[in-house]
C-alpha cells in the first residue's frame, strides 16, 4: 500500500473532512455527557493529528520525488504526534487522593488523536473499525455499567466507582 498515492487536493480534503467526522462522532458523545474534552476539543485533535501526517507523508513524498534517499521516516511523525497526544491527554486527568478523574476522557483524546492519524494516512477501513468500537465502548459500556454497578452514593466503595468514570 502506498500511502503517498493521493496526494490531489480533493484527496487531502477527504482525508481531513473524515478526521474532522470521526473528532465529531467522538465529541458528540462527550458533549451529551459533559465531559471537559467534548465536539470542538476531539474535533481539533483529530483534524490536527491528520494534517500532522499528512505534512509528513507530503514531505516524504517531496524528498523521494527529488531523487533524496528515502532516509526520511514519516513515521517518526505519527510517533512524535502519539507523544503530543499523550501528553494533552495527560493533563486532563485529576488525581484526588486515591481516585483518578478524566482518564476517559484522556482515553478520548488519545482516539482522536489515533484516528486522525488513520485518516490523515488515508486509512478509512481502521479508522471506521475504530471508531465503531469505539462508540460501542462509549455508549454501550455506559449503559451496562449503569445497569450492573449502579452508583452508590454512600461509603467509599461508591465513590470509587463513580470516580472511575
Amino acid at each position: 500500500m502506498d500511502l503517498t498515492s493521493d496526494s490531489t487536493t480533493v484527496g487531502t480534503g477527504i482525508r481531513l473532512v473524515a478526521a474532522a467526522a470521526c473528532g465529531m462522532a467522538l465529541g458528540l458523545d462527550r458533549e451529551m455527557r459533559r465531559k471537559a474534552a467534548g465536539l470542538r476539543t476531539l474535533t481539533l485533535v483529530s483534524v490536527s493529528a491528520a494534517a500532522t501526517t499528512l505534512v509528513a507523508l507530503s514531505l516524504y513524498r517531496g524528498a523521494l520525488e527529488a531523487g533524496h534517499s528515502s532516509d526520511m521516516d514519516p513515521t517518526r511523525v505519527i510517533q512524535g504526534l502519539a507523544q503530543a497526544i499523550g501528553f494533552i491527554s495527560a493533563g486532563v486527568m485529576v488525581r484526588a487522593g486515591l481516585s483518578v478523574r478524566g482518564a476517559t476522557t484522556a482515553a478520548m483524546i488519545w482516539m482522536a488523536g489515533a484516528l486522525g492519524i488513520a485518516c490523515g494516512a488515508g486509512l478509512f477501513a481502521i479508522a471506521g473499525i475504530t471508531l465503531g468500537l469505539t462508540l460501542l465502548v462509549t455508549v454501550g459500556l455506559t449503559r451496562v455499567e449503569r445497569r450492573f454497578f449502579p452508583p452508590d452514593s454512600e461509603g467509599e466503595e461508591g465513590q470509587e466507582r463513580t470516580n472511575r468514570r
